[in-house]
This record gives structure tokens, C-alpha cells and sequence, in this order.
């Protein structure tokens, strides 16, 4: 995948299965609404800069996209009737993979619990494309990943702005990267119904807090790891200074 991550110099890629042990639990809706009720609360002070609530359900909806997007991406280099679909089914994995790895170590230093699975909706995403198939799955596939990419996108441009931490803005400068390369990709397969990626994208979801929300981690349960690729082209972080 060609991620630039110009601002990974403060992230480290880590790579062994490790426990979630972070004091700080996630929000209670994500989602394209405001997921907390007091965005600009401090919820702690690292050395870092302080972290608020903005900063922290944004760790955690960075990691809970990743979880749903992953695995869709491995589905469509095995069902994409298109070498562009397939490629983007790459792209997918391979920034999936390292965004996710620079997230679980900003998590860990920032003492966030990070869930091991997606929100019940973003599995809803990945079940129905599960059962897709040819065409009706290529551009459903990536009429979805434009949509739910957009709408983070704009997250990421809110928490990049505001936030004061220094493990936050770079890790939103490499979910920045990775967002625009996603997008860029899909729309180059020519599949992208973008009348239904801005309606997806603009909704409101008209559904209760719990099926935007991640279920909790179990206690002790091994952290899940996006493995990357054997071909991965997405470099190492080097570690915090």
C-alpha cells in the first residue's frame, strides 16, 4: 500500500500479542455523530499533552474501523472480479495492518482499552458483504469503504485540529494518510455509487448507542493483532523519542 506517513516518526509499530491493561474505557456511541457529550473534557495528563475525551474516542474508532475493514479487504482479494477491486482489497489490508499496530501502541502508552471486535453495525457491514458476491459485491464493497472512510475522515480532520497531544496528532496524521489512500483506491475500481456514499455518509444512524459501540474487551483476553502481509510496503514506525 502506498501509505506516506510523514508523521509516523512518533509512532511505534509493535508486533507480539499483548493484554489490554488501559484505565480508560471507550465511549458509548460511535458513529458519524458526536460520540461524547463533553468532547473537550481532560480525561488525563501524560507527559504528552493532555488527552480529552475527543482524543480518546478517537483512539478507539480508529482501532474499531480498522477491526471490520481488515477483514473485508481479505474477502475482496478472494471474491473481486477485478484486479482494481482486488487491489484495493490489498490497499485495505496492508494500511489496516499498520494503522492499526501504531494505534494499539499510542493506546498502551496513553493507558486506552481498545476493543478486540467491531461495533454490532460495522459487523452488520461485514456480514453483508460476506454474503455478496461478483459484481453486487464489488460495488457494494467499495461504495461502503468510500462512505465509512469519508465519514472518518472528517473525525480525523476535527481531532487533528483541536487536539493538544502530541501521540493523538500523530496518530491522526497517519490515519490521514491511510483514509486518503483507502478512498483513492476504491474510487479507481469505477464501482463507487457515490449517491449512496454521501447518503451513507451524511445519515444519521438511526440506531440505539449499543449497536455503534464495540463491545467491551474480555479481561485477559489476548489483544487482537491485524497481522500484515507478507508484501506489506506500509514501513515500521520508528519508536517515541
Amino acid at each position: 500500500m502506498l501509505v506516506t506517513q510523514k508523521a509516523a516518526g512518533t509512532l511505534f509499530v509493535g508486533g507480539a500479542l499483548s493484554l489490554t491493561l488501559g484505565a480508560l474505557l471507550y465511549p458509548s456511541m460511535l458513529g458519524v455523530q458526536k460520540v461524547s457529550s463533553a468532547p473537550e473534557r481532560v480525561v488525563a495528563t501524560p507527559a504528552t499533552g493532555p488527552l480529552t475525551e475527543a482524543d480518546r474516542d478517537f483512539v478507539v474508532k480508529v482501532r474499531s474501523a480498522g477491526l471490520w475493514e481488515y477483514p473485508v479487504g481479505q474477502t475482496a482479494l478472494k471474491k473481486g472480479t477485478t484486479k482494481a477491486v482486488r487491489s484495493a482489497g490489498e490497499h485495505l489490508v496492508d494500511g489496516d495492518a499498520a494503522l492499526d499496530a501504531a494505534c494499539r501502541n499510542v493506546a498502551n502508552q496513553l493507558g486506552i482499552t481498545l476493543p478486540n471486535q467491531p461495533s454490532p453495525q460495522q459487523q452488520g457491514f461485514e456480514s453483508r458483504l460476506n454474503g455478496e458476491s461478483g459484481k453486487q459485491f464489488d460495488t457494494d464493497m467499495v461504495t461502503t469503504v468510500r462512505a465509512t472512510n469519508g465519514q472518518l475522515l472528517t473525525t480525523i480532520a476535527s481531532v487533528r485540529t483541536a487536539t493538544r497531544n502530541s501521540l493523538v496528532r500523530a496518530l491522526a496524521d497517519l490515519a490521514n494518510d491511510t483514509v486518503l489512500d483507502h478512498i483513492t483506491v476504491v474510487e479507481k475500481t469505477g464501482l463507487v455509487d457515490f449517491g449512496q456514499a454521501l447518503v451513507q455518509q451524511t445519515a444519521t444512524p438511526n440506531l440505539p448507542a449499543q449497536q455503534l459501540t464495540p463491545p467491551p474487551a474480555v479481561v485477559g483476553q489476548p489483544q487482537v493483532v491485524l497481522t500484515p502481509p507478507a508484501n506489506s510496503t506500509a514501513s515500521p514506525s520508528p519508536a517515541v523519542g
